[in-house]
């Protein structure tokens, strides 16, 4: 019963005007995002209110957003939202979509596709959020079984049709984020202590404000992928 009123509370929140929550929310800080920003960037804006969701987890969880890591290459990934929690570090990869999305965990494009049947293909994100999270796991030094994959889209979208085959990876649209991962939380183990959260925490945050070059090279490199 306190897991679904707690539940039941964080989807009332993302319902707020967006001015309210930007108001309360940390996530100015984390970003380096102003408010008009991400009124501005869907993208942002969408990323905004799954921070929002997450922040009211307890503060015991940490969160960065937009951390930039390099890849043995020389290339970079960009990481949309971490949480690094007692049970684990939770990586998420946010699409603020429209539409109706079809995709299958074992295809490296999903489809998008809009009432008047105009389709777009677009990056498998699971395919994508892996890749951060090798990266990110190199950069660590830390086991898979600390990690944890979320997807995230819009709720203006409809997941037509979803196939997802493994365990520790979730597609949801953004108003089931609280639910699924309060879930979640409550059923796994505790991973990290309160000073090895603090202790990753801070090694990343050294990544999570990069300058307009970085951002630049990484957009180029993806051609806009990301």
């Amino acid at each position: 019963m306190e897991t679904f009123l707690f539940c039941l509370f964080l989807v009332c929140f993302i319902a707020l005007l967006p001015k309210k929550k930007f108001k309360k929310s940390g996530y100015q800080t984390a970003s380096g995002n102003s408010y008009s920003e991400i009124m501005m960037g869907i993208g942002i804006y969408g990323e905004f209110l799954t921070y929002s969701i997450l922040e009211d987890l307890g503060d015991e969880n940490k969160l960065l957003t937009n951390v930039y890591l390099s890849k043995v290459d020389g290339s970079t990934i960009e990481i949309d939202i971490i949480m690094i929690a007692p049970t684990g570090i939770y990586v998420f990869e946010s699409k603020n979509y429209s539409g109706w999305i079809f995709g299958d965990e074992h295809n490296k494009y999903w489809m998008q596709m809009f009432p008047n049947q105009q389709k777009y293909q677009f990056y498998n994100p699971i395919w994508q959020n892996k890749r951060h999270i090798s990266v990110l796991k190199e950069h660590l030094g830390l086991d898979d079984e600390v990690f944890r994959s979320y997807i995230v889209f819009s709720e203006r979208c409809t997941l037509k049709k979803m196939i997802v085959h493994s365990p520790k990876v979730k597609v949801m649209n953004r108003d089931e984020l609280a639910c699924e991962i309060v879930e979640d939380m409550a059923q796994l183990p505790e991973l990290l202590s309160l000073w090895e959260i603090e202790q990753i925490y801070n090694e990343l945050a050294n990544y999570s404000f990069a300058d307009d070059a970085t951002k630049q090279a990484h957009i180029d490199a993806i051609g806009g992928r990301d």
